[in-house]
């Protein structure tokens, strides 16, 4: 089952984007390097609650 998650900057904690993650096989948070619009380049994203 597809469930949606949101992804906020680590450093700047915007929630810049929204996504889907297959539960079962992601069980644990997500993590990837995405472009900030706010920080203006690339930083690390964590999916958050």
């Amino acid at each position: 089952m597809r469930v949606k998650i949101t992804l906020a900057c680590t450093e700047c904690k915007q929630r810049n984007y929204n996504t889907t993650k297959e539960k079962k096989n992601h069980p644990d948070r997500v993590e990837t390097s995405k472009y900030c619009k706010f920080c203006q380049k690339h930083t690390l994203h964590r999916e958050t609650k």
